[in-house]
């Protein structure tokens, strides 16, 4: 019993190396993408959010690309001087702040965003539609279970 949970762990820890090179390998095409269009990776991040989902309140920006608060407004200051974004109170709640982008941010995403977008798909070119699915499906499934054991405390 002993030996099988040893074994188990220690396949749980070759995935775990597997997972975050192949995770750093891939990100390395977003970052080289990002930097080559102009845009710190971070700064890129948020263009992307809001060209392909629409306005966001501040907050949610930050959790969803699992920024801390400070960093998320300093990129929106960057983002809103060079005029690719603009914030916008909520008509109901007066806490709430919503970032959308600005017509010029908007057309600079529609010629940036497909060459982004090839770049992310050749990192992706070792696996086929198949796989790539079933890979969608398990790291989902993977996440929503750690997700679930992490301590109310942590999350």
């Amino acid at each position: 019993m002993i030996h099988a949970q040893k074994r188990d762990t220690e396949l749980s820890l070759h995935l775990y190396r597997v997972f975050a090179k192949s995770f750093k390998s891939v990100s390395e095409h977003a970052v080289i993408g990002a930097k080559s269009e102009g845009f710190h990776p971070t700064a890129f991040a948020v263009m992307e959010m809001l060209y392909c989902k629409g306005a966001h309140p501040i907050q949610q920006i930050g959790s969803s690309l699992l920024l801390q608060s400070g960093n998320v407004t300093y990129v929106i200051d960057k983002l809103e001087k060079r005029g690719c974004i603009h914030r916008r109170p909520c008509p109901t709640d007066r806490r709430v702040i919503y970032v959308e982008l600005t017509p010029e941010g908007e057309a600079l995403m529609s010629e940036l965003y497909p060459r982004y977008g090839s770049r992310i798909h050749h990192a992706f070119s070792g696996l086929d539609d198949e796989e790539k699915s079933e890979l969608i499906r398990l790291l989902k499934k993977m996440g929503m279970q750690a997700e679930r054991l992490m301590p109310s405390s942590q999350k």
